[in-house]
């Protein structure tokens, strides 16, 4: 019990500590920036505004994201990538033609959904499958959502920073903007580089330091109450929010910028889920959270009622003078750690989006043995460190940075609803009048919002809008340069037809050793493989092609991380090995532990492939094609100790050999036990051959597949492939790069590919 207590507490500091610092930090500035425009002249306006917070706050992070979008998540992960990667998932959605029936059998891909399909869930489905316009929105949709769930990250470490320094300005008179400004950069540096260390231990550090924030917070608000009296509970009454808009529609309208911001961080409560389970953050955001946040919106509010001249620093104004240096250090402190929650955020969707195809492969460190989702990305971390600062130092005041946080948020907020409307149709089956409700209401409640910020985008909130712009050309280049890039693969990939001319010696030399060829082509022989055999003198006595294929799965168990397959007849010594990696698994492998476990693996595959083959008849084909994948195809995996399972799905077999006695290799079964003894042998001779290759060392063959434009493209395709994807792709680290491959055992070849 004592345990149980005791672990429950440290979840609920180190879930405030990640998950709701950004939105626990609204109270500094949400009036500030309602009233920067249009001050408030009355004491209805002070209640029409808090009466606009308070119903913001229940409708958007309350009931949206606590009760409905974090159900949302895929296998505990969320944000923007896992929506995608669920509706992946489910309907053949994903732009990139490297999907394998046998994927779907990956426990992980299977969902708790309900057992009898509606027909409108099925309709759904064989559209989104069928139209290539519709995979193309839903994609140019999550890639709208992602930029702006980074150029949110930008925002927030400055708006929330900026605001908790604005406090030495009502301690300090002599304190002015551009040291305010001086401060915050100094602030920004230290928070960034402290982001390094891992989520899980500076979560626990801050999350006492974010428990006192909130207790400062309700603590005030409560305070503010007694002394300037209990009015401030009649703004509960929606009816205020209509008499504002009636008396002043346009400041009315103009205040929805500024009130979006007290539901900032709704986002990343959702992006951040990977760290903690739903219940933990739904329980803690309705126990804890927003009880605190009401709180303090209804204190401030009720000093605003007395004192209706003071528009700036309201929250810093409202404070008791005897604890107001204490809480200015607390509001410091819980403002830096609402900075680490945006950027862990970032970290999580960037991971999603690699593993997906729609963002350059960056360097990840993996900062928990334990938790696997705990990431940091150094580029990313100095690349949000640079423009945070350039935030900063161009708009010098949170009035500016408010509007474009609002835009931000917003274009977050909209896409989110938009998939889970569609998750909620193809996934959940919900009744349709549900999914009309949710739609209309959220969609058109954030349009409403974002009709207000767009007001203001003249004030210089079109920067952001650049900013987005130009991640959204990145995220959209990349995916688009790597689409076209495998389509080409595959329609120049090797016929099995010129293998078998080739002969068993693929007309060169074949010279002891395994060569390790990777490639991205889930079936058939690379182009780059026939490139090896033109431009070396010789090639390795065994081939395995080596595909390191991303899922769109959460983790995929190491008991099925590994598909073998067989390539050619048994003497060609060809294997394709696909591994297979969902978005949060860690690859750490260094390449002795990652040999030794594939050549194990090998092993088993050909063991058990012995086994079933003296039960079942060989089969003619090509044993590396998709119908076998579908059917018959081999599923040998392999658990964390080396251990040999099968899904139940009968294994390859080489029908080549069996059809073509010179190349004989294979035996059916047919009783006799002549032959099964041939079959022993067989199997011992090959694992004889596998062990001696082994011992003569093992080469990493890598090829570098670059595209080219052609001649008579048009300018823009060639300006994007030519230029900047290829830019994209020298300057990204490579599929591989987590393998430390001493150079003495690694031999590459270029080759273009005019697309």
């Amino acid at each position: 019990m004592e345990f149980t207590l005791c672990r429950s507490i440290v979840l609920t500091l180190q879930t405030l500590g990640v998950v709701f610092g950004d939105v626990g930090t609204s109270p500094l500035y949400t009036f500030d920036i309602m009233f920067n425009k249009y001050p408030n002249t009355s004491k209805e306006d002070v209640l029409g505004a808090l009466s606009l917070v308070i119903y913001t706050l229940i409708l958007v992070p309350l009931l949206k994201y606590t009760l409905i979008v974090l159900w949302g998540n895929d296998n505990g992960e969320g944000g923007i990538f896992a929506l995608y990667s669920l509706i992946c998932r489910n309907a053949k959605a994903s732009l990139l033609p490297n999907q394998l029936p046998s994927d779907t059998r990956i426990s992980s891909f299977q969902l708790k959904v309900p057992s009898v399909e509606l027909e409108r869930s099925l309709r759904i489905k064989e559209r989104l499958e069928t139209s290539s316009m519709l995979k193309k929105l839903l994609l140019m949709l999550v890639l709208f959502g992602t930029s702006m769930v980074i150029a949110d990250g930008v925002v927030t470490p400055a708006m929330s920073v900026m605001s908790a320094v604005n406090g030495l300005k009502v301690g300090i008179s002599s304190v002015n903007e551009g040291e305010v400004v001086m401060i915050t950069v100094a602030f920004l540096i230290v928070l960034f580089s402290l982001q390094r260390f891992g989520t899980s231990k500076v979560g626990l550090v801050v999350g006492p330091a974010l428990f006192i924030w909130f207790c400062c917070l309700s603590g005030i608000g409560i305070y503010n109450i007694m002394t300037y009296g209990s009015e401030v509970f009649r703004a509960f009454n929606p009816i205020y929010m209509y008499y504002y808009f009636e008396r002043k529609p346009t400041e009315a309208w103009m205040s929805l910028g500024g009130c979006l911001l007290c539901a900032t961080g709704s986002e990343a409560m959702f992006a951040d889920l990977c760290y903690f389970s739903v219940r933990s953050v739904q329980l803690t955001f309705v126990c804890l959270v927003l009880p605190c946040l009401l709180l303090g919106y209804l204190g401030q509010a009720a000093f605003l009622l007395e004192n209706l001249t003071e528009n700036e620093q309201v929250f810093f104004l409202s404070i008791p003078t005897q604890v107001f240096w204490p809480v200015v250090f607390i509001a410091t402190l819980a403002a830096l750690i609402a900075s680490r929650t945006m950027t862990t955020a970032i970290f999580s969707i960037i991971k999603q989006a690699t593993a997906l195809g729609c963002f350059p492969r960056l360097k990840i460190i993996h900062t928990s043995r334990k938790f696997m989702g705990q990431i940091y990305i150094p580029v990313m971390n100095w690349f949000l460190l640079v423009s945070c600062l350039a935030f900063v130092t161009t708009f010098g005041s949170i009035n500016e940075i408010g509007n474009a946080y609002g835009i931000a948020e917003l274009g977050v907020m909209m896409m989110t609803t938009i998939l889970v409307t569609i998750i909620m149709l193809l996934i959940w089956q919900v009744n349709i009048v549900v999914v009309l409700c949710f739609l209309t209401l959220f969609l058109g409640l954030e349009l409403f919002f974002f009709s207000s910020v767009l007001g203001s985008v003249a004030d210089g909130s079109w920067v952001l809008l650049v900013f987005t712009a130009a991640l959204y050309l990145i995220m959209y280049i990349w995916n688009y340069g790597t689409k076209l890039k495998y389509e080409t693969e595959v329609k120049q990939k090797l016929s099995m037809d010129l293998m078998m001319d080739l002969g068993c010696n693929l007309g060169t030399v074949r010279a002891p050793g395994i060569g390790l060829l990777y490639n991205e082509l889930v079936r058939g022989v690379p182009a780059i493989f026939g490139h090896f055999l033109t431009t070396m003198p010789a090639i390795h006595s065994m081939i395995i092609f080596v595909c390191i294929k991303w899922v769109p799965v959460p983790v995929v168990p190491q008991n099925e991380r590994f598909l073998f397959r067989r390539v050619c007849p048994k003497n060609y010594h060809m294997f394709r090995c696909i591994a297979r990696y969902g978005y949060k698994d860690v690859r750490k492998e260094n390449p002795q532990a990652f040999e030794q476990l594939l050549i194990e693996s090998l092993e088993k595959f050909i063991r058990r492939e012995a086994q079933e083959r003296s039960l079942e008849s060989d089969e003619n084909g090509d044993t590396d094609s998709e119908e076998e994948v579908a059917s018959s195809s081999s599923r040998v995996l392999v658990g964390p100790n080396g251990s040999i399972y099968s899904l139940g799905v009968p294994l390859l077999d080489e029908s080549a050999g069996a059809s073509n006695p010179t190349l004989g290799s294979s035996t059916s079964f047919d009783g006799s036990l002549d032959e099964t003894m041939d079959g022993r042998r067989s199997l011992d001779n090959e694992l004889s051959f596998i062990h001696k290759a082994k011992e003569s060392g093992v080469v990493y063959l890598l090829g570098h597949g670059d595209i080219r434009a052609r001649k008579e493209s048009f300018f823009v395709k060639k300006l994007v492939i030519n230029y900047f994807y290829a830019f994209l792709r020298k300057n990204c680290r490579r599929g591989i790069a987590t393998l430390s491959i001493p150079h003495t055992r690694l031999m590459q070849v270029a080759m273009q590919y005019m697309v």
